[in-house]
């Protein structure tokens, strides 16, 4: 790990899945797991292509069960390139032995390179050198650059390029009995100037999806069709010492594309007119310039590199190409089929970070959510609710796209999955709503389709309230926390849970913030709205009500997870520690013991804590008094304090979490948690789970600890407010924001200081909060250093 490179020596299949991951190449619409291209999907290496917002249903049989799933698809793999000597066997790493081997990740130019020297025997070699990109300048567009050099021997080499359409879905090996053939009516062909065509379709779907393939060698090129595949073979005359070059460059279209007729057709024009594979590198260079410039954070040492590993990946997800797809946030990037590419809650850990460099990415993925808002108000009707109920997994339509049966490794047993009753993910889209509007100052789309987003979620959670007579105020029942370690009470006869901390809170949150909005439209608009959705003041006088009477659990002294909480058993952790080492995955452990975590006060991630999270100590502070409640430093303290030593952090969402409230909280504890949070993925700490994907939230949010945790910052009444938090080991840092039309806002943190340049570029000035009541302004052009309070 360097400054700009992340470089893999040696070849060891043990850690081959985790590298695919880890070199995963993408440009927001589709991407490519870091394969050797002479590498099929075996047990060993897993090719992967999965375009954003491409997705298929189908039906399997499970436990005698019919189960149906959507998945995102693994599109035909475009990366093989293998080579051998005439009549011999293919060449590769795993049945030809391997004298050198390193794979490096250019992060600064998105570019691949690996080399390998092959022992051919005798004292022959093969040097292989190959450069990848996905294009992040033009979309449609991936090439592989191969270099082969004889080492000891001079003579022929069959290099065969191919399109492979006979793929499955076969990368997550708990998906095994589910039925992964995705792809039908492959047919390939060749265009008239010598490029390869395939296309298919995905089996429900109804997805059309092609590639074309060109392939530039100082040989000629011949081209066979053996369905499912359409191969280029060249055979190179090697001469010792010196090298030969063979390019291979290929464009994707589907049937999603916009301004197109027919994805073969875009395909094979596209790579018709493609420059070569040398002018190809100019642009793709200068788009990932460009991106850098905009979000790359200025952090020291080795927190800084591995933050840019991050940012890297994330831009590969969600780049401003995805900004004019149909598509939400994929939980595991485009780097693998773990969660079958669904869209969870990880938009809420992810867009906070692009709000404030990339607000038009954010708007498009707040517009996937806005597409599905009928949807959502249908799955409410269905369960006799008002408003919408957004689905705890989506996909393709936004339809509840959870499935029923979930397997336990350990036990091999496939349970029932309750997680669709986490409804707080209404609660994460409005305030995702809300975030991206005070950050990009985007009035037009929260008076439109942000305010009917909002008040339909609001109308869902005041449908879903009911008033306790003998509490005197409203509970919401029959939930699921972001913990999803309990999903019922013990030996309940049906799911759920009551006054879920976390989601009752949010849920106020949002009811307070729909009223303020509503409030504050333009009166024809908010007439049109009223008029549109039957709203009226008796409606917004009973949210008002509900939102300052909702039931917010306590036990000795701390905000309970949900009710009943605090009567759960204790369990002894160091026994279990003793017994199993590492217990993230708790629920599994007891469920193959013939137990259940419902029964103990054990959270997969304190979901309590979430709260600390997602608002400033002010602002948690506030929902708490509009409820009638008091949270003040101390209790809020002893809550985490309380759900510290009760947590398996079972996901890697946890430890992010944890480092955010404990900067605040307890700081001489934060860093332990930080750190966890940043080697989630590239060490694995989930033992397997990145060679599945990588775990998206977890890197956006590590990005936005620095960005706003241990900052501070808030967007909110058209200023910046910031109160810094430095930690000892991270104390000194920069980034660059994008703010209120402002391109480019430089913030710098030094011991004791903060310095704030706004570009001259800018119309209007910026005003800045600090804590202590201090307030200043902050003109085009010129640059405030401030001095910060203890």
């Amino acid at each position: 790990m360097t400054g700009w490179t992340w470089r893999y020596e040696g070849y060891d299949p043990a850690d081959e899945r985790l590298r695919e991951s880890l070199c995963t190449l993408g440009n927001g619409y589709f991407a490519t797991r870091g394969v050797l291209a002479e590498c099929t999907a075996d047990t060993v290496h897993y090719p992967g292509t999965y375009a954003a917002g491409v997705y298929n249903r189908l039906v399997s049989s499970v436990g005698g069960r019919r189960v149906e799933n959507e998945d995102v698809v693994n599109l035909p793999n475009w990366l093989p390139l293998r080579f051998r000597r005439p009549g011999g066997a293919w060449i590769g790493p795993d049945t030809t032995p391997v004298l050198e081997h390193n794979v490096t990740l250019h992060l600064s130019s998105g570019l691949m390179e690996r080399l390998t020297r092959y022992g051919l025997g005798a004292g022959a070699a093969l040097l292989v050198r190959q450069l990848r990109f996905v294009h992040m300048a033009d979309p449609h567009l991936a090439g592989l650059r191969t270099e082969f050099t004889a080492e000891g021997f001079s003579g022929p080499l069959v290099v065969e390029a191919a399109l492979d359409g006979g793929v499955t879905n076969a990368g997550v090996p708990r998906y095994a009995d589910l039925d992964g053939r995705h792809l039908t009516h492959v047919v390939t062909g060749t265009s008239q100037q010598d490029a390869v065509w395939l296309r298919c379709r995905t089996r429900t779907s109804d997805v059309r999806i092609a590639y074309a393939a060109r392939l530039t060698s100082p040989a000629s090129v011949t081209v066979t069709h053996d369905r499912p595949r359409a191969v280029q073979t060249t055979r190179l005359e090697l001469t010792e010492g010196k090298t030969l070059t063979v390019d291979k460059v290929v464009a994707l279209h589907t049937s999603r594309d916009a301004a197109i007729s027919d994805p073969m057709h875009a395909a094979v024009d596209r790579v018709h007119r493609a420059a070569p594979f040398d002018e190809l590198l100019a642009p793709h260079l200068t788009a990932w310039q460009q991106l850098w410039r905009r979000s790359e954070p200025d952090v020291p040492d080795e927190v800084g590199r591995i933050l840019r590993l991050h940012l890297f990946h994330v831009l590969q997800t969600l780049s401003p190409h995805t900004a004019d797809l149909d598509v939400g946030v994929p939980a595991r990037g485009l780097h693998g089929e773990a969660y079958r590419g669904h869209v969870f809650w990880d938009e809420l850990f992810v867009l906070p970070y692009l709000n404030l460099h990339f607000p038009e990415v954010s708007r498009g993925l707040l517009h996937y959510r806005y597409r599905r808002l009928e949807r959502a108000r249908t799955a409410a009707h269905d369960a006799g609710r008002r408003g919408a109920m957004y689905p705890w997994q989506s996909g393709s339509d936004g339809r509840e796209e959870t499935q029923q049966l979930h397997l336990n490794p350990r036990s091999g047993r496939w349970l029932p999955d309750h997680s669709r009753l986490q409804h707080h993910v209404g609660s994460a889209i409005a305030y995702n709503v809300w975030e991206y509007c005070e950050a990009a100052g985007d009035e037009e789309f929260l008076h439109t389709k942000g305010a009917e987003m909002l008040l339909q979620i609001s109308r869902f959670w005041a449908g879903s309230a009911s008033f306790d007579e003998g509490l005197g105020r409203y509970r919401i029942k029959g939930v699921m926390g972001p913990d999803e370690y309990h999903d019922a009470y013990p030996d309940a006869g049906r799911p759920g849970l009551d006054d879920n901390a976390y989601t009752n809170v949010t849920a106020t949150w949002v009811l307070a913030r729909t009223l303020e909005v509503l409030r504050h439209l333009p009166e024809p608009r908010r007439r049109e709205l009223a008029e549109r959705t039957g709203l009226d003041e008796a409606e917004l006088e009973h949210w008002d009500h509900i939102s300052r009477t909702l039931h917010v659990p306590f036990h000795d002294g701390v905000i309970s997870q949900f009710e009943g909480y605090g009567e759960l058993a204790e369990l002894d952790w160091r026994s279990y520690r003793r017994r199993y080492g590492d217990i993230r995955r708790l629920d599994r452990i007891l469920e193959a013991e013939g137990d259940s975590v419902n029964r103990y006060q054990a959270s997969k991630q304190a979901d309590v804590l979430m709260l600390g999270y997602l608002f400033s100590p002010a602002e948690l502070q506030g929902v708490f008094r509009r409820l009638g409640l008091s949270l003040d430093e101390r209790t809020w303290r002893r809550t985490v304090d309380y759900y510290l030593h009760r947590t398996s952090h079972g996901s890697t969402l946890s430890g992010l979490v944890h480092g955010w409230v404990l900067a605040r909280a307890r700081r001489r504890d934060a860093w332990k948690f930080c750190q966890e949070a940043l080697q989630s993925d590239i060490a694995d700490i989930q033992g397997g789970t990145t060679g599945e994907g990588i775990h998206l939230g977890a890197m956006a949010g590590t990005l936005d600890l620095v960005q706003r945790g241990l900052t501070g910052l808030e967007t909110r009444g058209g200023a910046l407010w910031l109160d810094p938090v430095p930690l000892p080991e991270l104390s000194s840092y920069g980034f660059t924001v994008r703010y209120h039309g402002h391109w480019g806002v430089r913030l710098r943190l030094e011991s004791g200081s903060l310095e704030i340049t706004v570009p001259s570029a800018g119309r209007y000035p910026i005003e800045v909060h600090l804590p202590g009541h201090r307030a200043v302004r902050v003109d085009p052009g010129e640059t405030a250093r401030l001095a910060l309070l203890e």
